[in-house]
């Protein structure tokens, strides 16, 4: 499987299932992409999006499957839409507000849901920066 070979770090400090979703996506996708690795890996993340969510520098399962945010729902690849980078932008407030919290977002109890989004958003990639240096 040339996927294995593929998975990202983030992946991989994740649940075996995570693991899985990406590598038969990503495989799948170059298969119908005619290798095209870096739609195949878009491809991959979009499917592990309805699945999981990324917390910090890792990917956790979500609560429910499905679109993680309006650009997912909405699919293709042509859209202009910014996609939230793992976050769950449609779970509640409530379940923002505790993923904030594992990653020591400060004034998170203030703060409304797009700006969780973007906050929780920015702690990732600070937590994933963190994790690669340590590599």
């Amino acid at each position: 499987m040339a996927g294995k070979d593929e998975v990202p770090s983030t992946v991989e400090r994740s649940d075996d299932k995570a693991e899985r979703t990406w590598e038969k996506t990503y495989d799948s996708a170059m298969d119908s992409y005619d290798g095209d690795g870096a739609r195949a890996r878009r491809t991959a993340f979009a499917s592990l999006k309805h699945t999981h969510e990324k917390v910090g520098d890792h990917w956790e399962p979500k609560d429910g499957k499905g679109p993680s945010d309006e650009q997912a729902a909405r699919g293709g690849r042509d859209s202009d839409l910014p996609t939230a980078g793992g976050v769950d932008a449609n779970a509640s407030k409530e379940h923002l507000l505790d993923v904030a919290k594992k990653l020591d977002v400060s004034g998170r109890s203030s703060m409304n849901k797009d700006e969780l989004v973007e906050a929780i958003g920015k702690a990732n990639n600070r937590e994933t920066a963190r994790a690669r240096k340590k590599k």
